[in-house]
């Protein structure tokens, strides 16, 4: 990797790391509905102009609805239940089972696709799956060394389901963008979908809209969020895409923890205990093995 591309990659990583401190502040006054609306409605208009360049607009027009849909399945949905879930549990939580999203995407894929995974990457679902498991157990109010118990379980709970409902999608939305829309320019699929996701919450944002002014740091949030952490990083990831391939690109997952961590703690005085921290390293194993980034050989025989 050249120092420009390990630049682009770190900066990449430190905006999707932002973008649930942002998330936090922006929900707080606004919602999590009108956050998300928000942020994908200024992410659409900022991508507008990719619309000009050649090629774009003809493969947007030819699958319209399909990328319509998809934005909504990969952003309009992921972004309402992120919104939701960092209004009730941290930021750095909220970002640690956010990198599951390359398990979820996995999962997807050999359920629908029949994208079957060999021994390796077996393996490393189900070690993925534990970690995830234990975070949740440690955080719903289960005696566990090193967990930090619950102020209300039953609402961190449902915060920890919304982000793994999110990545759901999102690795819903991977699987249908491999069989719908292979093929299609990446600038037709990032500008549509966020068109897309923008009109499916345009209703939910309107209804839920405050009734309060909002603070210039809320507006400065939504504005972050929406230019900074999805126009700019969809541009940057596609470019990463582009020089550097779709693995590489995919490790991305590993680093926004650690950016989302520092963003909280510095920022937003969160805790970091040791076993988000521990619950975290056995989820990033085990999407290393699960995507194929790391193998074991004595495993790399099909199950």
């Amino acid at each position: 990797m050249t120092p420009a591309l390990a630049l682009e990659f770190l900066l990449l990583a430190a905006l999707w790391g932002a973008s649930f401190l942002f998330m936090r502040l922006g929900a707080a006054e606004f919602g999590a509905l009108p956050t998300a609306g928000m942020r994908v409605a200024l992410a659409a208009l900022f991508l507008l102009p990719a619309f000009l360049v050649k090629g774009v607009w003809a493969d947007f027009r030819a699958r319209a609805r399909l990328i319509l849909l998809v934005g909504l399945l990969n952003s309009g949905l992921p972004f309402a239940l992120f919104a939701f879930a960092v209004l009730h549990i941290s930021t750095g939580l909220s970002s640690i089972l956010n990198a599951t999203v390359p398990l979820s995407g996995a999962l997807v894929a050999w359920l629908w696709l029949k994208d079957r995974p060999d021994g390796s990457r077996m393996l490393g679902l189900a070690i993925g799956f534990i970690g995830v498991t234990l975070l949740v157990l440690g955080k719903s109010g289960f005696s566990l060394p090193g967990a930090a118990r619950a102020d209300d379980p039953g609402t961190t709970l449902l915060a920890m389901g919304a982000c793994l409902l999110a990545t759901l999608c999102y690795g819903v939305a991977a699987s249908f963008t491999k069989r719908y829309l292979t093929g299609a320019h990446p600038l037709a699929t990032a500008t549509g979908s966020q068109i897309g996701a923008a009109l499916g919450l345009a209703i939910p944002t309107i209804w839920f809209w405050p009734s309060q002014p909002a603070s210039a740091t809320a507006w400065g949030a939504l504005l972050a969020v929406g230019l900074l952490c999805t126009a700019i990083a969809y541009i940057l990831f596609f470019r990463i895409i582009a020089k550097a391939g779709p693995s590489r690109a995919l490790t991305v997952t590993f680093l926004v923890p650690v950016f989302a961590l520092f963003y909280g703690a510095t920022l937003l005085g969160e805790t970091i205990t040791p076993w988000m921290v521990a619950c975290g390293v056995v989820i990033v194993c085990g999407t290393a093995l699960a995507t194929g980034l790391v193998k074991l050989r004595w495993l790399e025989r099909a199950v």
